[in-house]
């Protein structure tokens, strides 16, 4: 059975994309509440055994990490994944976030567009979502860093994964990150040329 490690998920009824139906679904998460199947902190995946899943998906959790770190998350990601396997990525998009609050003449304060969560205003994307930072107490939710389309394939390219397919739409950036050309699986999986 293929297997995929979604890193800092927060919980398991939060759906993955469709092509994980069937894989085991393991969560990761640093917050003992969720009660994860993994009890570990991002920049500690290194101490995982090696080679363990076909995917590590990490959707919204990238950016909770100090620029320093990424490096040592996205190693952490290709120690856990078995060859020939992906990470697959999703962040927000700094750059369009900037561009449309210009465009829009939005301050930093005023509401950006609103989610299931409620409203989200232009600080909680750059900085992480302020009413579940209060509201928990947890500065792990905080946003540490943010990414461009380019600033996020390069990271990923400088920590090994060399072949990256970047989908860039409206407010969040997808990447799929191999290490090694993907295989006719993947390709077929993930819709790939």
């Amino acid at each position: 059975m293929k297997r995929v490690l979604n890193v800092g998920g927060n919980k398991k009824e939060i759906p993955l994309p469709r092509y994980y139906a069937g894989w085991q679904h393991d969560l990761l998460d640093i917050d003992p509440a969720v009660r994860p199947d993994v009890l570990c902190d991002a920049r500690e995946l290194q101490r995982l055994p090696r080679e363990q899943y076909d995917s590590v998906y990490c959707s919204h959790n990238l950016e909770h990490y100090y620029p320093h770190e990424v490096p040592r998350v996205l190693a952490g990601f290709r120690h856990v994944l078995k060859e020939g396997g992906f990470a697959d990525i999703i962040v927000p998009n700094v750059g369009a976030v900037m561009q449309e609050a210009v465009e829009r003449k939005l301050d930093i304060e005023d509401v950006l567009y609103v989610s299931p969560a409620g409203p989200i205003t232009v600080r909680d994307v750059i900085y992480g979502y302020g009413v579940e930072i209060a509201r928990s107490g947890n500065d792990f939710y905080a946003h540490k860093t943010g990414f461009t389309e380019k600033s996020l394939i390069g990271v990923l390219q400088d920590s090994g994964f060399p072949i990256v397919y970047v989908a860039a739409g409206g407010r969040e950036i997808r990447a799929l990150a191999f290490a090694a050309a993907p295989s006719p699986y993947a390709k077929t999986l993930l819709d790939l040329p």
